[in-house]
């Protein structure tokens, strides 16, 4: 179940990174900072509104009206579920999954990573933005 999430966090502060820093800065300190700099916590604040089918008062200037693309909606929504699963399987002594709530986990972050690379490149930038830049 962690791992399944994981794989879905690393790539958001991966894209994150290379939007704000540049790809073929990996190894740069730069990078890193960008990376290490994004917690959970801001990725499923961001996930929780790009899911939303209309945006807040806060962000209603930044997106569209009628609010996020449907890929960034469900990869948000896949996100949030995968962050839910890994909290339970991380979390709660009580929770038992099985090898099929495994394999689960694992398509829909499968899923989620497919949905991620079909974002608009304008709709990327402005989830990454908005993820690292949160309007007040």
């Amino acid at each position: 179940m962690s791992t399944a999430y994981y794989a879905v966090f690393h790539l958001i502060l991966t894209a994150a990174a290379d939007e704000f820093v540049n790809k073929g800065s990996r190894g740069d300190g730069r990078h890193a900072l960008v990376y290490r700099s994004i917690d959970h916590g801001a990725v499923r604040r961001m996930c929780d509104e790009a899911s939303r089918r209309i945006p807040s008062a806060k962000y209603q200037k930044f997106v569209p009206a009628d609010g996020f693309e449907s890929p960034i909606r469900r990869f948000s929504a896949s996100f949030l579920r995968l962050q839910s699963q890994r909290h339970d399987a991380d979390y709660d002594p009580s929770q038992l999954f099985t090898t099929v709530d495994a394999l689960f986990a694992i398509d829909l972050a499968q899923n989620a990573l497919h949905d991620f690379s079909t974002f608009s490149d304008e709709g990327k930038k402005l989830f990454l933005t908005l993820m690292v830049f949160p309007p007040r």
